[in-house]
């Protein structure tokens, strides 16, 4: 299978794949790949200040994100605006996701994992078995939301998927050169992770490390790859 070029990361809240994918996302735009970022929620829910204003919380957490974009270099975010715990399996959010892979019909798509057992983030788990459904069958088919060609986008299909948050990993990835624009990007997300110091930095590069040393590499993050079938 060829090298992606072209690749389409799908996140519940604005900050998930910079905690779990940040490394990965930075290494393929400095290696000049097309990264677009799809956000599910506008995270309005998403602290635990009883002073907040969610309408005020989803502004500012467009605008960490839209920082987040800025120091990775993505070539465009684009935000689905559903509230924060909100998620579920409803063909409206199914054909939001299915325009965004017809419109920028990327090579490769990186999700959340569904399939974590017990407790999880109800949005996390939506988030991940929508885009699924949408890579397959819904923006392969083109009787699938037939009005798409009617607004002049066709049918998509998607090489390969990687889950990030992974249950089951299968593959890794080195990201040592790639920690410092990981750890900007995240702490871009001022609202939920704070200030960037030595000793945050230190957790990170622990948790990394730990993968990455049962893999023969320095930093890393893992996924499980899935390669679909043309």
């Amino acid at each position: 299978m060829a090298e992606p070029e072209s690749i389409m990361v799908v996140t519940p809240h604005p900050d998930d794949s910079e905690s779990a994918a940040g490394g990965t996302i930075a290494k393929w735009c400095a290696e000049g790949k097309k990264v677009t970022l799809v956000v599910c929620t506008n995270g309005d829910k998403g602290s635990s200040d009883r002073s907040v204003v969610p309408a005020e919380l989803a502004e500012l957490r467009e605008k960490e994100t839209l920082e987040a974009a800025r120091v990775y270099g993505l070539a465009g975010v684009e935000f689905l605006r559903f509230p924060d715990q909100a998620l579920d399996d409803t063909d409206e959010f199914r054909e939001r996701i299915v325009w965004a892979i017809r419109t920028h019909k990327p090579d490769l798509l990186m999700c959340i994992d569904p399939g974590r057992p017990y407790i999880r983030h109800r949005d996390h788990y939506y988030s991940g078995r929508v885009t699924l459904d949408a890579v397959f069958p819904y923006s392969r088919d083109h009787l699938a939301y037939p009005q798409h060609l009617e607004a002049g986008l066709e049918p998509h299909k998607i090489e390969e998927i990687w889950l990030f948050r992974p249950q089951e990993p299968n593959m890794y990835v080195d990201v040592t050169d790639y920690f410092e624009t990981r750890q900007n990007a995240l702490h871009s997300h001022f609202s939920q992770v704070g200030a960037r110091s030595e000793e945050r930095d230190e957790r990170s590069r622990k948790r990394l490390a730990e993968t990455g040393e049962k893999n023969g590499m320095g930093l890393a993050e893992s996924f499980m790859k899935i390669e679909m079938f043309r």
